[in-house]
C-alpha cells in the first residue's frame, strides 16, 4: 500500500514517464483482492504499473486475468525474506520461468539483508532467473544501520521483563516507539493461551499512562485490521506500537524514534530490519534508540548479532 502510494504520486508528478503521454495508471493488487474487479479493471484501463505481492500476482497469472508477456521491468523485494519458505520460492520460480517468455525484462531484487551476496548471484544464474550479466548495487556496505541509531539493552529476570518495560517508557519518554515481541508458540496456543503481544497490550493499556496512541499489530489480523492499525498510528500525534515481526519490514513510520525489543530477534538479520524501522526521517540528525530487554542468558546472542551487523550495544543499569 505504501509502494503504491509513492507510485501514484510520482506518476502524477512526472506524466513524461509515459512515453505515449497517456495517463500512467498504477494499479495494487494485494491479498484477498478480489479478481472480477481486477478482471473489470485490467478490461476498462490496462495499468502501466501494477504494483503487488507474490502470492496475489501469481493468482492473477494462474488465472489468466494479468499477463507478464509484455513487462519491460520487474521488481521483487524482500527477497531474502522469500529465501526463508520453500512456498514462496516456489512461487517465485514459477513466476521468472514459467508465465513469461520475454527475453529483453530487467529484473531487479531487492532487499536490505543478502548476507551472501555472490552465492545468491550465483543461484539466480543457476536457476536460469536471470542471465549471466548480473550486476550486483551494494549500497553502504560498511555500516549496514543509520549512524544516528544507538543501540542499548537491559539484564532483567524474564518475569521482570514487564516491569523494565515500563520503567524504560518512563525515563526514556519516546515521542513514537514500537515495541516488538516474539510470535505466540504452538504450545502457548494450544494451551489457549493470549498472544504475548495481546497481554503485553493490555497490560500497558493499564500501566503506561502517558498521552500515546496505543496500537496493537500482530500476525492474526487480517489485511483490513492491519490497515487500520496503521492508519490510526499515521494519524496519532504520538503512538506505542506493539507488534510481531510483521512490522519490521515494509512498514514506514519516520516518526519513530524508540525500537524495543521485548523479545529478542531470532537471528541479525531481523535485528536489522526491526532496527531499520526507527532513523527513517529524512535529513534528520536526532538520535533515535535500539532497546533490548534480554536475560543474562542471552548475553551472548545480542553479542553474535553485534559481531555480524559491527554495530556497538551498550548495557544500561537501573
Amino acid at each position: 500500500m505504501q509502494v503504491t502510494k509513492v507510485a501514484r504520486m510520482l506518476a502524477a508528478k512526472y506524466p513524461e514517464l509515459d512515453s505515449e503521454q497517456r495517463s500512467c495508471t498504477v494499479m495494487a493488487l494485494l491479498d484477498g483482492g478480489t479478481l472480477r474487479r481486477h478482471k473489470s479493471w485490467l478490461k476498462v484501463e490496462p495499468p502501466a504499473i501494477v504494483i503487488a505481492t507474490l502470492r496475489s500476482l501469481c493468482q492473477m497469472l494462474d488465472k489468466q486475468i494479468l499477463k507478464l508477456d509484455t513487462m519491460r521491468v520487474l521488481v521483487i523485494d524482500e527477497v531474502d525474506f522469500m529465501f526463508n519458505s520453500s512456498r514462496e520460492v516456489s512461487s517465485l520460480r514459477k513466476l521468472l520461468t514459467t508465465y513469461s517468455s520475454i527475453n529483453n525484462r530487467q529484473t531487479v531484487f531487492a532487499s536490505a539483508s543478502i548476507p551472501q551476496h555472490r552465492r545468491f548471484l550465483y543461484d539466480c544464474i543457476q536457476q536460469k532467473w536471470t542471465k549471466a550479466d548480473v550486476v550486483h548495487v551494494h549500497v553502504n556496505p560498511v555500516e549496514p544501520m543509520p549512524s544516528c541509531l544507538y543501540h542499548r539493552f537491559v539484564v532483567c529476570d524474564k518475569r521482570e521483563r514487564n516491569s523494565t518495560l515500563l520503567h524504560l517508557l518512563q525515563s526514556d519518554a519516546p515521542k513514537s516507539a514500537i515495541i516488538f515481541v516474539g510470535e505466540q508458540s504452538e504450545k502457548s496456543k494450544r494451551a489457549g493461551n493470549a498472544p504475548p503481544t495481546t497481554a503485553l497490550f493490555e497490560f500497558l493499556k493499564t500501566s503506561y499512562g502517558e498521552c500515546l496512541e496505543l496500537v496493537l499489530l500482530e500476525e492474526d489480523m487480517n489485511i483490513n485490521q492491519r490497515a487500520t492499525s496503521l492508519s490510526d498510528v499515521k494519524q496519532s500525534g504520538g503512538y506505542l506500537l506493539v507488534a510481531t515481526d510483521i512490522a519490521a519490514r515494509g512498514v514506514d513510520l519516520p516518526e519513530t524514534t524508540h525500537i524495543y525489543n521485548f523479545d529478542l530477534p531470532r537471528d541479525a538479520i531481523n535485528y536489522l530490519h526491526r532496527a531499520g524501522r526507527t532513523g527513517r526521517k529524512p535529513f534528520s540528525d536526532s538520535k533515535c534508540f535500539v532497546t533490548s530487554i534480554i536475560t543474562a542468558e542471552e548475553r551472548f546472542v545480542l553479542q553474535r548479532f553485534e559481531n555480524e551487523l559491527l554495530f556497538h550495544c551498550e548495557e544500561l543499569f537501573f
